[in-house]
């Protein structure tokens, strides 16, 4: 996984940075702007436009007292649930087991999985200090698309981060996540496809929750 954030807990720096503003992203990408707003807007402008907002909350003093960390949160989970398509990541990150699933686990499964990325993240977006992020270009193919950005460091490094999207509606909604080459739903589903086969999908669902409430702690 990148860093923290799934059921493996080792990963190299460079991904640990690199997952950090991924979500960052993820999580801007409708920060505040409407329904309305963003009407008419291609998934570029839709990313930017968010992530600018995010940027804005992140340098505000009086949310970054701990006092607020739970409204924090909470805040972040409802953006996260506008912005991300966690029902067709979960769906893609289980392959054909997930036509194995009764509705109602399929529900289940996807109300853990999106509260294990939202847990995992969280922290590594109120780390940003002030990185560049350029967005180099984007390939559009009728309700699906491809948005290219650049993590700029201070240091002058790189980071490619790559944000696949499908549009519903107005909204282009993000499914995958591909850092330097590595797709977020290529990652989980080689973990949950190896959980599965050597274990159970209760087993699965187990440590996903087990991983879920360690990093409540």
């Amino acid at each position: 996984m990148y860093g923290d954030t799934g059921l493996h807990r080792s990963a190299p720096v460079r991904a640990v940075l690199a997952a950090r503003f991924a979500l960052l992203c993820l999580l801007g990408v409708l920060a505040a702007i409407s329904a309305a707003d963003s009407a008419g807007l291609g998934p570029t402008e839709q990313l930017r436009g968010g992530i600018d907002q995010v940027l804005e909350v992140l340098d505000d003093p009086a949310l970054k007292d701990a006092a607020r960390a739970a409204d924090r949160h909470r805040a972040v989970r409802r953006i996260a649930d506008g912005i991300f398509d966690f029902e067709e990541t979960a769906r893609r990150a289980m392959a054909q087991h997930w036509r194995s699933l009764t509705p109602a686990q399929q529900g289940e499964f996807v109300d853990v999985f999106s509260d294990l990325l939202e847990r995992a993240y969280m922290s590594k977006i109120e780390l940003y200090s002030g990185e560049k992020i350029q967005y180099p270009g984007e390939r559009v193919e009728g309700d699906v698309a491809t948005v290219s950005t650049r993590i700029v460091t201070k240091k002058g490094t790189e980071v490619p981060i790559d944000y696949r999207m499908l549009k519903r509606g107005e909204r282009w909604r993000v499914y995958d996540v591909s850092i330097e080459g590595v797709s977020l739903i290529a990652n989980y589903r080689t973990q949950f496809n190896s959980v599965i086969r050597t274990s159970s999908y209760d087993e699965l669902l187990r440590k996903m929750r087990s991983r879920v409430e360690e990093m409540r702690r």
